[in-house]
């Protein structure tokens, strides 16, 4: 059997991307890319709004499981991720019963944890602009039937969305957000026996 191609910063190993199943692991390699290079502890912390002496444990295992890279500079160890300048950590999914699989879900399900607290906490804040052409909380769940065509555009849209976010802090005037989205095609439930027949009475 051929085996797939290695490409450097997409993870496929399910105990690896089990490792991002922590919201706070998540959150460490997302803010070490975001920071386009090597961080302190110190920096890490600054930057995520937490406390130093919790980032060390996630910070051992991730180096541990080949997540991130750890060097010592001037004194200082500082981390980064093993993803290639310039990238985002990507997950490749093997669907079906896979150990792959289940462990994307549980990433999937942190991600989804992570947006609720995104949400509560913007909530909370009365100068969240919440309507007009300047909005920045928005929550929806969209059902709808796409033709081929269609999908390939909404990842159009999404992948332009990516390339948004993606770019680096463009001035000290510009605000932080986070973006959270699920797409997945849902079965479609047979009508129950005799509901037809009742509609039309």
């Amino acid at each position: 059997m051929a085996q797939t191609k290695r490409v450097r910063g997409l993870v496929e190993n399910p105990d690896q991307i089990g490792m991002l199943a922590s919201p706070t692991r998540l959150e460490i390699v997302m803010t070490l890319e975001a920071l386009a290079g090597p961080a302190t502890v110190a920096e890490l912390a600054a930057q995520m709004g937490r406390p130093a002496d919790g980032l060390y444990y996630h910070l051992h295992a991730l180096v541990g499981s080949g997540l991130l890279e750890e060097h010592v500079e001037g004194g200082d160890r500082r981390y980064r991720s093993t993803t290639p300048h310039g990238q985002r950590m990507r997950l490749r999914y093997k669907l079906g019963e896979s150990g792959n699989a289940k462990a994307v879900c549980r990433v999937a399900a942190g991600m989804l944890r992570m947006a609720e607290r995104d949400f509560s906490r913007a909530a909370s804040q009365s100068d969240t602009a919440v309507e007009g052409r300047q909005r920045e909380l928005w929550v929806a769940r969209l059902r709808g039937w796409v033709s081929a065509a269609q999908i390939v555009e909404i990842n159009r849209l999404l992948a332009g969305l990516i390339k948004i976010l993606d770019q680096p802090r463009p001035s000290r005037a510009s605000k932080l957000v986070a973006l959270t989205w699920l797409l997945a095609p849902l079965d479609v439930k047979p009508a129950r026996r005799g509901a037809r027949a009742r509609k039309g009475d």
